[in-house]
């Protein structure tokens, strides 16, 4: 057996072991992200059912500089509609799930220890890096065939549908590699997801400036992208021109670039001993700062760095979204049909508003669950019993996360209303200052069904602790494709639209706010909140395996 075949002894195991544990979550990624895939293109199908309607969208998209930030539009097609809204969105979520996968079985395993335990069998040098690339790559590659199904079944043909999943498919992959780069840059699991993280920001940002710096050709129904989309993964994706081409040669951009990353990081493990990274430790200061003394203090520096992240991206949304609201007075068709339906007003503009607002609110859910969830990961981790074992009950320690969540949710769409509301005031009119009031105002209007869902993750936590993540996030995605964004189009029963806290949410600035609909909601999030802090007062700790 050569030296490089030893380091690779035992990856069979590891991937079985790998395959076992990650059987429920990465299954919830794949088929929540196929879910979503379906449920964008039946709406795009039922929203556009001309051809002319096709055409007049396309052109809105691939005209107006701030929309071709959001997507690339690649000519007049339904399915190529549906990505130009649904691509960032799916490539994104695929690199956050292939990120979580290749750190929770390498670096993760080093840092609680696991690593230990199975260095001390018969496995090379390699193994567990290998074992956590190999699942990952395999759920992408099930991830592309699904996304592909579910636009085949609406539909769509089947060269675009396969191209589209794909496109999305290569993303993921490609952040494996990065990820197993960053585990061995950084000694801990926020460290190494925050370098993958940074990197995906980058490669957003590369997309979107590429194609807004582009410009529509002489149909135009198709972008031609500036340069700095062509240094970005996701960019590449995009320029695979589902529906519109259906290019297969940038493959071979993301196979190489995954096989340097992988080659990088084999050197890396080489180079390092088991349980340190590449990079050197920061020294912590000799005392903590009074914050840190109450729980709220310690679940606020735990989470700060992620909702900076997310403040940037509400905010800049808001700005592009704001920005892009003068081209919706002139919009005609199935397209102001949808706004009004969702807006419920036949006020275009203010049809507008109530719908982006809406999205905000769903994108601010995310957070809540996401922050939430890391009740769960602190209990699992072993960092939960320590805290424990001071003065601080487990109570206080679950009503400070909640009030993080909760503080967090609002700033994040008062950033959103913010930036949408300084960039709307120019193009929409009315000025700033008004626009302002009543974008801050509808914001606020959605927080109260944000925090059912965040009930709902407490309560889980505390009940069903070994399921909350794959029932909190099945929870907040059948919320999604139930509530008014997507339940009319996909003809959901009114009383399935009704299961969703969004459906409830008020549609402000479309329409007056009731106290009715957001007392009940409060009151749900109130009794959801105190049924997961009571019984996990009432259980045993879930400490780390």
């Amino acid at each position: 057996m050569t030296g490089r075949t030893a380091g690779l002894t035992g990856t069979v195991a590891l991937t079985r072991l790998a395959l076992r544990r990650d059987r429920f979550t990465l299954s919830a990624w794949v088929l929540g992200l196929s879910a979503f895939m379906a449920g964008i293109t039946a709406m795009s199908v039922s929203g556009l059912p001309t051809r002319q309607d096709v055409i007049e969208q396309t052109e809105l998209m691939a005209g107006n500089a701030a929309m071709r930030m959001l997507g690339l539009a690649s000519g007049a097609s339904v399915g190529g509609y549906t990505l130009v809204r649904g691509y960032l969105t799916l490539a994104v979520l695929a690199a956050l799930m292939s990120t979580f996968a290749v750190v929770r079985h390498t670096r993760q395993n080093e840092e609680t220890g696991r690593a230990d335990l199975v260095g001390a069998t018969v496995v090379g040098r390699y193994a567990g890096l290998a074992a956590g690339v190999v699942v990952t790559v395999g759920a992408n590659i099930a991830l592309s065939a699904l996304l592909g199904l579910a636009m085949i079944v609406n539909g769509q043909p089947v060269a675009g549908s396969v191209t589209a999943g794909a496109s999305v498919g290569a993303v993921g992959i490609v952040f494996a590699g990065v990820a197993a780069v960053a585990v061995q840059l950084s000694s801990t699991t926020r460290g190494a997801s925050g370098i993958a993280s940074a990197v995906l920001g980058l490669a957003f940002l590369l997309s979107g400036v590429g194609n807004m710096l582009g410009r529509a050709d002489a149909s135009g129904l198709r972008v031609v992208s500036a340069w700095p989309s062509w240094v970005s993964p996701i960019g590449w994706g995009q320029q695979m021109r589902p529906f519109g081409g259906d290019r297969w040669w940038p493959l071979a951009l993301f196979a190489v670039l995954f096989a340097v990353l992988l080659g990088l990081a084999g050197a890396l493990v080489r180079r390092r001993d088991v349980g340190r990274g590449m990079l050197p430790e920061r020294r912590g200061h000799a005392e903590a700062a009074p914050g840190l003394l109450s729980p709220f203090g310690l679940v606020w520096r735990l989470q700060r760095g992620a909702l900076l992240a997310w403040a940037v991206g509400m905010l800049g949304f808001g700005l592009v979204l704001g920005a892009i609201g003068g081209e919706i007075a002139d919009m005609n068709g199935s397209a102001r049909d949808w706004y009004t339906r969702v807006g419920g007003t036949d006020r275009i503009v203010d049809a507008y508003r109530t719908s982006i607002i809406g999205m905000a609110g769903m994108a601010a859910a995310i957070y809540t669950v996401q922050i939430l969830l890391r009740m769960h990961t602190e209990e699992t981790e072993g960092r939960l019993e320590p805290v424990l074992a001071t003065a601080v009950s487990r109570a206080r320690w679950a009503t400070g996360h909640i009030m993080n969540a909760v503080l967090g949710a609002a700033g994040l769409l008062l950033l959103f209303a913010v930036g949408m509301g300084v960039t709307a005031g120019r193009t929409l009119g009315g000025g700033v200052a008004a626009q302002l009031g009543d974008l801050t105002t509808a914001a606020l209007a959605q927080l109260p069904g944000i925090l059912v869902l965040g009930g709902v993750v407490v309560a889980v936590v505390g009940l069903l602790p070994r399921w909350a993540g794959p029932v909190s996030w099945t929870v907040l995605m059948a919320s999604v494709l139930l509530g008014p964004l997507f339940g009319p189009s996909l003809k959901w029963p009114q009383w399935a639209q009704d299961l969703s806290p969004f459906t409830h949410t008020p549609k402000a600035p479309a329409a007056a706010i009731t106290m009715a609909p957001v007392l009940t909601l409060l009151v749900a999030f109130t009794a959801l909140a105190v049924v997961g802090i009571v019984t996990s007062r009432h259980r045993n700790l879930a400490l780390p395996a």
